[in-house]
Formats: structure tokens, C-alpha cells, sequence
């Protein structure tokens, strides 16, 4: 993902190439390993559902994050939460499905708060394990508002765990990446917590 900063206007744009002929292929290719008769009616076009399936779930939305300065000299924490995601996980390309908390503190710039759900999304748009998608939502924000703190949760269950394997339906996993006053601080790391909970 590549970014950039001009006039307080921060742009992720994601970059990935996707061959769908190829992707369908190999789709095609899968489906009759496992077995599948593909000269069936319901299931001739699936290679091509599949290939756009994923391709769809792989490709970001690229968006401008548009920051402002903090005139008011804001300085509590800005918390969005329950901010909801999906992401596949690059170990089984099965999805995993749960909820975002973002919190920063200022200083000098703040930010639109639609964005923060936006580059959940932007980064979640990728194969992924969730810690990573933790910390790149965290070094974003840090990177983008230069902010005295931040604090990114993610929660999420994780159908490669609850579908297969294990099978432990429910099971959620938790991670954090606190950076700033929220890692230094107790009382404010205890606030962005007991905030998110």
C-alpha cells in the first residue's frame, strides 16, 4: 500500500494485480481436484464466481484521509469503536470477521472519523494475519496525524479456527497495538480500555 501527504490530504492507495482469467483457472482447477463435477448446472459458473469473489475481497477501496488542525486544541481521547471488518487469513484464505477500536490523542492535526473506519477497511483488504492488520491500522494513524497517543483493538473470530481444525465456534481473538501516552500512561491506557469495553 502505497502513501503519500499533500495539503493535510493523505491518500492509501492499495496496489495489487489481479489476473482474474488466471484466477478462474486455477479456481476451476481447485474445484475439480476436490472432486467437484463442474458440468453441473449449479455449479458450471462457480470458477468465475469465485475468481470474482475473491478478487473483490482482496482489493482495497482507496480513499484521501483529509486532516485538519486541531484549533481547538483538543486534547481527550477521539474513540471510534465496534468500527465492523472482515479480513482472510493468508494461512487458509478463510475469512475472519469481527469489530474494530481505534482511539487517538491529538496534537496538531485531527482527522475525519470516517477515516479511521477506512483504513480498517483499506488494510483488512488484503491476505492478512490479525496482528498485522493491528499494528499497519496503528502505524497509519501515527504516521498520518502525528497523534500524542494511539490505540488500535481488533476482535474478530476466525472461521479457520471455528469451521476447521479446532472447531471451536465463538472463540474470538483479541490485539492491541498501543503507541505513545496510551502504551506509557496507565491511567490513559486504563481509560482506552475500560472505553472499548
Amino acid at each position: 500500500m502505497s502513501e503519500g501527504t499533500t495539503n493535510g490530504k493523505v491518500s492509501a492507495v492499495p496496489t495489487r494485480a489481479i489476473d482474474l482469467p488466471a484466477a478462474e483457472a486455477a479456481a476451476r482447477d481447485l474445484l475439480l481436484a476436490l472432486g467437484t463435477d463442474l458440468s453441473e448446472e449449479g455449479v458450471a459458473d462457480t470458477p468465475r464466481r469465485v475468481a470474482a469473489a475473491y478478487a473483490e475481497l482482496l482489493t482495497p477501496i482507496s480513499f484521501e484521509a483529509t486532516t485538519f488542525p486541531n484549533d481547538e486544541g483538543y486534547d481527550e481521547l477521539v474513540l471510534a469503536r465496534d468500527i465492523p471488518f472482515h479480513s482472510l487469513c493468508q494461512h487458509h484464505l478463510l475469512p475472519f470477521i469481527g469489530v474494530a477500536h481505534i482511539a487517538y490523542l491529538p496534537g496538531e492535526r485531527i482527522v475525519g472519523l470516517s477515516k479511521l473506519a477506512r483504513v480498517v477497511e483499506a488494510y483488512s483488504r488484503d491476505l492478512q494475519v490479525q496482528e498485522r492488520l493491528t499494528v499497519q491500522v496503528a502505524n497509519w494513524i501515527e504516521a498520518t496525524l502525528a497523534p500524542r497517543g494511539v490505540g488500535v483493538v481488533l476482535e474478530a473470530e476466525h472461521t479457520c479456527m471455528t469451521l476447521r481444525g479446532v472447531r471451536k465456534p465463538g472463540a474470538r481473538t483479541v490485539t492491541s497495538a498501543l503507541r505513545g501516552i496510551l502504551r506509557d500512561d496507565p491511567r490513559t491506557r486504563q481509560e482506552f480500555i475500560s472505553l472499548v469495553h
